[in-house]
C-alpha cells in the first residue's frame, strides 16, 4: 500500500493528531518536517491557501487541515481500525471531543512548552534535533525559535483570559476526564476520532515537565495507555522515508 506524506512540525499539536490517526489505523506514512521560517518544503497548494500544517499527501490528492484529513484517510480506508462509531449519539460525542482537541487543547499546549525560558529554549532544541535542516537553519531555529515560541505562549495566555498556564491545561484535563468516565475510550468500549486526536495532541508535551502532570491522574494515564498501546501494535512507518525536501 501506498505510503502517506505528512508535512509536518515535530512539535505541532495538529500534526500529531495526523499521526495517531495512521498509526491506530496501520497506516504507512513519511514524514516531511517543514521549516517553520521558509516553509518552502510544502508542496504546491491552492492559491490563497493558508500554508500551514499539517498536509497529507496520497497519490495525487493534497489534503490540508487535521480534522480535513481524518476525515479523508477514514473514508479512505474505512476498514481499516474505523474511529467513527456506527452509533450515531457516540459519533457526535466522538466529534465533539476532537472539535475540543482544536478549540482549546491544542490551544493551551503551547502554554506549557514555550511557557517559561528554559521550557522554549528546549522546544527549540526539540524542533532543531527532529529535523534535517542544514546547519545554518538550525542555528536560526535554536537562536530565534525560543524567543519567538515564548511570545507566542504569552499571546495565546492573554487571548485565553490570562493565568497560570499549567491550570489552565488541568482544567482541561478535567474536561477529558469527565467525557472519558469509566470507559475505556472517549465514545465507548473502541477507539474513535476523539481518542487518537487528544493522544495525538498530548504526546507533544512528552519531553516537557508538564507530561509528568497528566500521567499522574490514573484514570487518564490509562486511557493514554491503551491508545499508545493501539498505535504500537499497528505502527507502519518507514522510518528511512522520512526526509526534509
Amino acid at each position: 500500500m501506498q505510503a502517506l506524506t505528512l508535512y509536518q512540525f515535530e512539535l505541532c499539536p495538529f500534526c500529531h493528531k495526523v499521526k495517531a490517526a495512521a498509526e491506530v489505523k496501520g497506516l504507512a506514512y513519511q514524514k516531511v518536517e517543514v521549516n517553520p521560517y521558509g516553509k518552502k518544503e510544502l508542496p504546491e497548494l491552492p492559491e490563497g491557501t493558508p500554508r500551514k500544517v499539517p498536509v497529507v499527501q496520497y497519490g495525487e490528492r493534497t489534503v490540508q487541515d487535521s480534522t480535513a484529513i481524518l476525515d479523508f484517510i477514514e473514508e479512505r480506508f474505512p476498514d481499516k481500525t474505523p474511529l467513527l462509531p456506527k452509533d450515531q449519539q457516540l459519533q457526535r460525542k466522538a466529534r465533539e471531543v476532537e472539535a475540543w482537541v482544536d478549540d482549546d487543547l491544542a490551544q493551551v499546549l503551547p502554554t506549557v512548552i514555550y511557557g517559561t525560558w528554559g521550557e522554549a529554549v528546549k522546544a527549540a532544541q526539540v524542533t532543531a534535533r527532529t529535523s534535517n535542516f542544514g546547519m545554518l537553519q538550525n542555528l536560526m531555529v535554536r537562536a530565534g525559535g525560543s524567543l519567538i515560541m515564548h511570545q507566542i505562549s504569552k499571546r495565546i495566555v492573554k487571548r485565553r483570559g490570562g493565568g497560570d498556564a499549567h491550570e489552565m491545561l488541568a482544567a482541561e484535563l478535567d474536561k477529558f476526564e469527565n467525557w472519558l468516565g469509566d470507559d475505556d475510550f472517549v465514545a465507548g468500549p473502541s477507539v474513535s476520532i476523539g481518542d487518537v486526536s487528544a493522544h495525538g495532541a498530548l504526546t507533544c508535551i512528552k519531553d516537557f515537565p508538564a507530561y509528568a502532570k497528566v500521567m499522574e491522574r490514573p484514570r487518564l494515564a490509562a486511557w493514554y495507555a491503551r491508545v499508545q498501546a493501539l498505535r504500537d501494535a499497528n505502527r507502519v512507518v518507514d522510518r528511512a522515508a522520512d526526509r526534509a525536501a
